[in-house]
């Protein structure tokens, strides 16, 4: 009632919007839950009036976080440290709890209100800090040597630009991205999340650059969090269609384009109907921490801490080996899995009698897939999961082409007249074989060479042979294993068949194929002989046998 009968103009009528699509999405089953435990951390991080902002500070059990608790850092007998924000640390003991927590006292901790910290690996810590007087809070920036901090600074107008707020600075995992959210010019809204580069020394590099409407909505988004394994920007918006307050998103990075993806709300229980910010994660997503309004307290809805455990991530992948010819199913194809980063061992599976197969594969990884199966070539692809942070299921099919019985003629190869010499075109031919030879390690090559029936018999089967060991040797030279190679040159004794533009055959009025012998040759136009001597006049390859292994070596 309250929007039919307000202007469309009124912002509190777009509130309203806003509030009544955070309550359709609850009502979503579908899309309103994320499989995953949230409890609040026990009391050596949660004390005092607030508690907040968690972040790993060196390794994932030890952390810093912000709180206004007793003890802090005050440097007037009537400041009072419960409320007044500090910087703390903590870790866990062998036995898996959180020791007690250690205020970094001063000069990190001012007496102001200093919160929400991130460090890179350089030992800089980037924090917020605001006071009384100072309506605009301001990143800071200190350094780090032998676990004291020296005195901080306010960073430069590239970052806090007067009369506006700057806020919750997080440092990308490989040290080259400051994050930060702030309301400055040039956003979309009130609080925008926004970005600069940073130099080995975490000096700033150009200019800082706001992530835009993919990201960045009317309202406010704030609390960055850029989780490095699987290119996911974490962070909180009143925006979009939250449940309620500040909602954690996420929305994936595209890492070649560099734009990212539409947000995505984390929904129950990472989310409530109260403010829901801060949201971290461990490299494999499997724990982390959150900071909630969610609960009362003796001040009221205080900021509390909570650790989130999710649930087993599952990446689910299947597909079907297909004979490339004929689409048929390929059984008993067997597909060997190895870790493109050689953390995880290699292991293989079989596709069954239908050339179907399933596996679970684990999250944070680049596996190189490759099926194989006798009398085919090999065919290959490349899964990534390091951008998955739900489960999920995946397809991969594979297509295996036959290995004919007759040899495969290596189009484009060419050699200096009269030569042995391979020219660079012919080179580059000889990549793609190599690149196939090396996908297929197990086969054993000949490498043929021919010529036409011009000139002495004897002279065309020594240069054949030279121009086939050309080949031979320069796929050595690339890395294939010589024992895996045989150069053959036939010289004029193996003429191949007449066939036309698109390489189909040219059949005699029997409907036979006509091989291009001299005496053949000879019958045709001048412009036909030499286009068939052109095709005399070839390198090609043929399988001779597979099994080839290491261990096969003579």
């Amino acid at each position: 009632m309250f929007i039919r009968s307000s202007p469309d103009s009124d912002s509190l009528v777009e509130a309203a919007k806003t509030q009544l699509r955070g309550c359709l999405f609850l009502l979503n089953d579908k899309s309103a839950k994320t499989e995953a435990t949230v409890f609040k951390a026990d009391s050596m991080l949660n004390k005092g009036t607030a508690s907040f902002a968690a972040t790993y500070f060196d390794r994932e059990d030890k952390i810093m976080f912000t709180s206004a608790r007793a003890g802090g850092v005050v440097l007037a007998p009537e400041q009072q440290s419960e409320y007044l924000c500090d910087l703390y640390w903590t870790e866990k003991d062998e036995n898996g709890n959180w020791k007690e927590s250690v205020n970094f006292g001063r000069p990190l901790n001012s007496a102001q209100q200093d919160a929400a910290s991130a460090i890179n690996n350089s030992n800089t810590i980037f924090y917020t800090r605001w006071s009384e007087n100072r309506i605009h809070p301001k990143i800071f920036r200190a350094k780090m040597m032998n676990g004291k901090f020296f005195e901080a600074f306010e960073l430069d107008e590239r970052i806090n630009v007067e009369g506006y707020a700057s806020q919750q600075p997080f440092v990308s995992m490989d040290g080259k991205t400051l994050y930060f959210s702030s309301n400055r010019p040039g956003g979309k809204g009130g609080f925008d999340i926004w970005r600069i580069k940073l130099d080995e020394l975490g000096e700033f590099k150009g200019e800082a650059e706001n992530l835009g409407a993919s990201i960045n909505s009317s309202d406010n988004e704030v609390t960055p969090f850029f989780h490095e394994a699987s290119s996911t920007l974490f962070f909180s918006s009143d925006g979009y269609n939250t449940i309620g307050g500040f909602d954690v998103f996420k929305s994936n990075l595209n890492i070649e384009t560099q734009f990212f993806a539409s947000p995505v709300n984390l929904g129950t229980p990472v989310n409530s109907t109260y403010d829901d910010t801060y949201m971290i994660w461990d490299t494999k997503l499997q724990s982390g921490f959150l900071s909630s309004d969610r609960e009362n307290c003796e001040f009221g809805h205080c900021y509390n801490i909570y650790e989130v455990v999710n649930s087993k991530i599952v990446v689910t992948l299947d597909g079907y080996a297909f004979n490339m010819d004929t689409d048929e199913y390929l059984p008993q194809t067997t597909i060997t899995i190895k870790d493109v980063d050689g953390v995880a061992d290699n292991y293989t599976v079989v596709t069954d009698d239908e050339g179907y197969y399933e596996l679970d594969i684990s999250i944070g990884e680049e596996i190189f897939m490759k099926a194989t199966k006798s009398q085919h070539f090999a065919d290959a692809a490349v899964i990534n999961t390091k951008s998955i942070t739900q489960s999920t299921s995946l397809q991969q099919d594979f297509y295996l082409e036959p290995i004919p019985e007759d040899e495969i003629k290596l189009d484009g190869i060419e050699y200096d007249f009269d030569s042995d010499k391979l020219r660079p075109k012919s080179m580059a031919i000889l990549d793609t074989l190599y690149k196939l030879l090396e996908l297929n390690n197990n086969l054993f090559v000949e490498l043929n060479s021919h010529t036409d029936y011009k000139g002495r018999a004897s002279y065309n089967l020594d240069l054949s042979e030279r121009r086939a060991q050309s080949c031979v040797d320069y796929l050595i030279k690339k890395g294939l294993d010589k024992h895996r190679l045989k150069a053959i040159g036939y010289g004029e004794t193996k003429p191949t068949i007449w066939v036309d533009e698109s390489g189909k055959p040219i059949l005699d009025n029997e409907g036979k194929e006509q091989v291009l012998t001299e005496e053949f040759i000879k019958t045709l136009s001048r412009k036909d002989q030499d286009k068939a001597n052109q095709l005399n006049r070839r390198t090609a390859f043929k399988i001779a046998g597979e099994g080839f292994s290491m261990d096969s070596e003579q």
